[in-house]
């Protein structure tokens, strides 16, 4: 069985992994079993203090992994030397968690939360540019008037309880 999917995307510097590890903890707080994908372009190191893969971990998720064209992360090798598509990820690492949250999936087509600053510049990724479907919601720290829900950044429990009600509660 495929958990839920929520993806937390942004322009780079945003505050994204400051989100998604208030999110796993609020989650894991509420008693849910959580994953975390974190996208890497480049080649990574795991569990350094202070990167964001310890930081996930340190967050309580239960499954920790990272991907990138390089490696993939519950610490395995990748012997292909690609990138698997995140579905795969999921499905094959993630069966027994409630939700998984990716991060730095620009363009999967989950749902999505994009995290706004004032401060990176006024336009949207996936309304201003280009219209994106998928997006269900934006967490921000201005007022903003588009056709999703805009959530404040800061407010982990409230963005937690949109989660839970639209993709864990049936």
């Amino acid at each position: 069985m495929c958990p839920a999917i929520v993806s937390i995307s942004a322009k780079s510097g945003t505050g994204k992994t400051t989100l998604v590890v208030k999110l796993i903890a609020e989650l894991k707080q509420r008693g849910y079993k959580v994953g975390a994908i974190k996208h890497h372009a480049h080649n990574f190191t795991m569990d350094c203090e202070g990167k964001d893969s310890w930081r996930f971990t340190q967050a309580g998720a239960d499954t920790m992994m990272i991907t990138s064209q390089d490696k993939l992360a519950i610490i395995k090798q990748n012997p292909d030397q690609q990138e698997p598509p995140v579905l795969e990820s999921i499905e094959r690492y993630f069966g027994d968690m409630d939700i998984v949250i990716t991060e730095g999936f620009k363009k999967n087509k989950f749902p999505k939360i994009e995290v706004h600053r004032k401060e990176c510049g006024d336009k949207l990724l996936y309304r201003d540019d280009a219209y994106d479907p998928t997006l269900i919601a934006v967490a921000s720290d201005s007022k903003l008037q588009v056709d999703v829900p805009v959530f404040d950044l800061n407010d982990a429990k409230t963005i937690c309880d949109f989660i839970e009600n639209s993709f864990l509660k049936s």
